[in-house]
């Protein structure tokens, strides 16, 4: 299929948040979405780049279809494409458009960057009116 680049075997794509301002230029419009990106390894990177600026050259979407962790298909609109080499093969780089509804982040901390604190309490006030 001409429409789609499917991931057929492997885990659920990680997508990534781009805080870069300028990925929001590629998205505007009547619908809010946000600007993820996943890496992929391929076989035929360039080849792939190629198939999405075809598309996009007939104003038409291309689609990224991959696996959910449930193991249900689902697919997002690529809206840019990369290729790069590195030692383990080609990567591709995809920026893909998510609804803001579909969209689930993930904040990760390391434990060491928190002090032990006694104060648990510093956040609530105490009985007493002023």
């Amino acid at each position: 299929m001409e429409d789609k680049i499917t991931i057929i075997e492997g885990p659920t794509p990680t997508f990534e948040l781009i805080p870069d301002i300028w990925v929001h230029g590629l998205v505007e419009g009547a619908l809010q979405a946000d600007v993820v990106a996943t890496r992929l390894r391929t076989f035929n990177g360039q080849e792939l780049v190629d198939r999405c600026s075809r598309a996009w050259d007939k104003t038409q979407n291309i689609y990224l279809e991959y696996k959910t962790p449930e193991g249900l298909p689902d697919e997002v609109p690529i809206i840019a494409a990369r290729n790069f080499t590195t030692d383990d093969g080609d990567m591709l780089l995809l920026w893909v458009r998510f609804p803001d509804d579909s969209l689930e982040v993930g904040i990760e901390y390391d434990d060491d960057d928190f002090e032990d604190d006694d104060d648990e309490d510093d956040f609530f006030f105490d009985d007493e009116a002023y």
